[in-house]
């Protein structure tokens, strides 16, 4: 006796839990052979419907057997299933469910996507059964181009672009008009001349009387089985009606399913090996490539249909990687202005003040800093240039007019020390700082005040009681950080020490540190020397090194802030995409039960959807970075003292921050996309 395609024995499908249970298949038993074209026949609500999805494995019985070549269908997984409905089932359906954002081609092709086809392959077999179904001259027809009958035939090329050995028919002909009607069953005729087992589920008996075989379900029971030998009865259906015990039967109905012994006990591995074979020999990475390569088009496609929804989704992205990498370059900016404009003070110096630190109470009774100190220091190693620094503040005068200012006994190294350029005239000679000379080098606000648009140079100004002349102008400096109106005159600090202060010590050593030396190491010498030569530690320093990292971490600590409150609008945005991707899985969960119909496993769903939050995602972290961009031009064009400054590290971050997000929030829609029931996502219109 010939081997059964499909043995159903004893299936039963129920709905609903407790009192509310129904039972919608009760006890089926039948086989169906290969070669045969079978109609199931039935009144809506019979039951016939819910038997194609079993025998389609869209659906799982509630108990008995679901054989198919002898192998049960029980224990086998949800990617198996898939399988099986890729490689072995071809389905058509009465509304067509095509894939109306793809042409005929793109949808015909998509099992074989699944199958792990090349794209040429699978380009080359869908041109050759469109052609040979009449759509030659459509193959890059929208759906909505198409007519019913023409759309019928894109779901049965789809249906055979696997194989298709077992041809599923739902109400094939429900939706088409008479002509239409009969093309489609003179195709499936056709298809089952030539081998295809087809089975039709029906309610129209003048549809069903094209099949030989007729099985009649109501109330969810197998109420007629019946051979018509007579009618469209090719060779092989009649080997397979022998081979049934048909001919033999008295009441009509087929015979028994035959025990396949060992049968029941198979593995999913196995039906794969045997069902699955034109993946054998493929290589996975290529299958794989396929698949991600479809998602991500389908990703794309569903973007692009919904520009606007798309756009809003990515705006909380957009807004807070924007802030992020704004906020970010900002804080380099004003770090990198900073951090100038002490350079510009004095170039790696360090202040030498008497006390153990900031806020010593014993500091001003300190007086053991000296000009001993000060020449033993030019003689060490890491130093480049030394110059005290005694200050006092002076009525300035000059003819009539007078000012608060500032006098600085400094020796001629000051201006190297702190970086200052002149603009006229020189700084002090050696023999006029030991010669306790009256002279002066005054500062750019000094001039502005008391000598605009005269020559200062040779000029007596009063420091109080004291003349000096000046012999030198300084540039215009900033002071450092932002411009200043004080008003400076530098003296030789032997003259401001006799002349102006009477102070016989120094307040203040600044020593330029030679340039490759480290301003650390630098300090902790100058210390350890003055320690030992002063026999107690009484001096503390301050380097610009110092003060740079101080504030870099400031603002370090400030940008961290301030970004981690940029952060929130990113998890608000991620929160906006998985809200939205949530919506997009609703609205089409049709489309995801026509993917899994034709073969699409959970992880392609899974991957489709992940892909296009990531998508959303990661567009919506480069407009954001472009959009930053943006703000930095405004800003340069507003703020011409600082410029902000982006750095590669942060936008890397802001693409892989963008992304991650993506997949984090993107996850549970996809996970939700995937778990939908084949059949359920099917019937959602």
């Amino acid at each position: 006796m010939s081997k059964p395609l499909l043995s159903v024995s004893g299936l039963i499908r129920s709905y609903g839990t407790g009192g509310s249970k129904v039972d919608v298949l009760k006890g089926i038993s039948m086989k169906i052979y290969p070669g045969e074209m079978v109609a199931i026949i039935g009144q809506s609500g019979s039951g016939k419907s819910t038997l194609m999805n079993i025998l389609g494995c869209l659906d799982r019985p509630s108990g008995g057997d679901y054989q198919i070549n002898g192998i049960s269908t029980r224990s086998l997984s949800n990617d198996d299933l898939a399988a099986l409905r890729r490689n072995y089932f071809g389905f058509i359906f009465q509304r067509y469910h095509l894939l109306t954002h793809l042409s005929a081609k793109d949808n015909v092709e998509i099992p074989a996507i699944y199958a792990g086809t090349s794209s040429k392959n699978r380009d080359e077999q869908a041109r050759k059964l469109l052609t040979r179904l009449g759509l030659g001259e459509r193959i890059d027809y929208m759906p909505g181009q198409l007519s019913g009958g023409q759309q019928q035939r894109v779901s049965i090329a789809r249906a055979l672009m696997n194989g298709g050995k077992v041809i599923l028919a739902d109400e094939p002909t429900g939706a088409l008009d008479s002509k239409s009607g009969l093309e489609v069953m003179k195709i499936l005729k056709e298809l089952n001349s030539q081998g295809h087992t087809v089975i039709l589920v029906t309610h129209d008996r003048s549809i069903a009387a094209n099949a030989p075989h007729i099985i009649e379900i109501k109330d969810g029971e197998i109420v007629g089985d019946i051979w018509n030998k007579d009618k469209f009865f090719t060779k092989e259906q009649e080997a397979a009606y022998n081979a049934s015990g048909a001919a033999s039967a008295d009441d009509g109905h087929a015979a028994e399913p035959a025990e396949e012994s060992g049968s029941q006990s198979q593995s999913s591995g196995r039906i794969i090996s045997e069902l699955d074979r034109n993946l054998t020999g493929r290589t996975a990475f290529f299958a794989g490539l396929g698949r991600f390569g479809e998602a991500f088009k389908m990703a794309w496609i569903a973007m692009v249909t919904h520009r606007m929804r798309t756009l809003l989704t990515m705006l909380g992205i957009i807004i807070g990687i924007a802030a992020v990498v704004s906020i970010v370059a900002i804080g380099q900016g004003a770090t990198e202005e900073i951090i100038n404009n002490i350079n510009s003070i004095g170039t790696n110096t360090i202040r030498i003040m008497p006390g153990k630190d900031w806020g010593d109470m014993r500091a001003g009774k300190i007086k053991t800093l000296s000009t001993n100190d000060m020449a033993a220091l030019k003689q060490q190693v890491y130093t480049d240039s030394v110059t005290p620094s005694v200050t006092s503040s002076q009525i300035l005068r000059y003819n009539r007019g007078e000012a608060n200012g500032q006098v600085m006994g400094v020796s001629s190294e000051y201006f190297r020390v702190m970086g200052l350029s002149f603009a006229s005239g020189s700084t002090f000679t050696e023999k006029q700082v030991t010669g306790i000379a009256q002279v002066s080098v005054i500062d750019d606000n000094t001039r502005q005040k008391f000598f605009n648009g005269i020559d200062p140079i040779g000029k007596v100004i009063l420091l109080g009681k004291v003349p000096t002349v000046i012999i030198g102008v300084l540039n215009h400096d900033d002071g450092g950080f932002g411009s200043s109106d004080n008003l400076t005159v530098y003296v030789p600090y032997t003259s401001a020490q006799s002349r102006i202060t009477g102070q016989r010590y120094l307040s203040t050593i600044i020593l330029r540190v030679k340039d490759g030396m480290s301003s650390a190491v630098a300090e902790k010498s100058i210390v350890s020397f003055l320690t030992k030569r002063h026999g107690a530690k009484d001096v503390f320093t301050r380097s610009s090194d110092t003060i740079v990292k101080t504030i870099s971490k400031t603002f370090g600590t400030m940008t961290l802030l301030v970004s981690a409150i940029a952060v929130i609008s990113l998890i608000v945005g991620g929160i906006g995409v998985m809200n939205i991707m949530l919506v997009s899985v609703t609205e089409r969960t049709k489309e995801i039960g026509i993917r899994m119909a034709v073969g699409a496993r959970k992880s392609d769903i899974l991957q489709q959807f992940l892909i296009e939050a990531i998508l959303v995602c990661l567009f919506g972290g480069i407009l954001g970075i472009i959009l930053s961009f943006g703000i930095g031009l405004v800003f340069s064009m507003l703020a011409e003292s600082m410029r902000m400054i982006f750095s590669v590290m942060s936008i890397v971050l802001a693409v892989t921050c963008s992304t991650l997000i993506g997949v984090i929030f993107g996850y549970l829609p996809a996970k939700n996309a995937a778990k939908l029931d084949p059949i359920v996502a099917l019937a959602r219109e």
